[in-house]
């Protein structure tokens, strides 16, 4: 291909469909999907509004997160933000550790996850047996706690909060609520 001045190609194709959208460099170029192994579908982690998502795998790795054409909801768009949520996965500032910063504390400490879910467990326990109302003062049956509640994040699906109203339904807590707006 000869050169021809941008400018040049620009006014030849004023549509941009042909010549003016090309250059030497972009004819090389390839999409970051192409090398993918797979495709995973998923939804964009960040608000109610459960944009759907192409997940773009190789060598188990994630290579590029796109929109999904086929989602009722988004139709293929991201926001800027589920545009970059690859960063999620991958961005080197990434935690994958349970940091815990005890009472009065000014220092983070690494917990292994065992040990920060038992003390998750402990403290449910011991609020709720704190906190348990059997009935109130005219002797009417309440069943309850009001020393904890489950506040839902916009990402998680119908089985997960059905699961987690459940829980703590059983657990007697009465504040559980989601963001979700879909």
């Amino acid at each position: 291909m000869a050169f021809v001045p941008p400018l040049l190609r620009q006014l030849r194709d004023p549509l941009g469909l042909t010549s003016a959208a090309k250059s030497r460099r972009s004819e090389r170029l390839e999409p970051r999907t192409k090398t993918a192994d797979r495709v995973v579908n998923s939804v964009c982690p960040y608000c109610a509004v459960g944009c759907g998502q192409k997940v773009y795998v190789k060598d188990e790795r994630v290579v590029q997160i796109e929109g999904d054409p086929d989602s009722p909801i988004s139709r293929g768009r991201l926001c800027p933000k589920g545009s970059a949520s690859r960063q999620l996965h991958d961005h080197p500032g990434r935690e994958y550790r349970v940091k815990y910063r005890r009472p009065h504390g000014t220092e983070w400490e690494e917990l292994d996850l065992d040990t920060a879910m038992d003390m998750i467990a402990d403290r449910l326990i011991a609020t709720r047996e704190a906190t348990w109302e059997d009935g109130d003062d005219e002797g009417r049956l309440l069943n309850r706690t009001l020393g904890f509640g489950h506040l839902g994040g916009a990402t998680l699906d119908n089985e997960e909060n059905y699961l987690i109203k459940k829980f703590f339904s059983a657990m007697g807590a009465l504040q559980i609520e989601n963001q979700a707006r879909i």
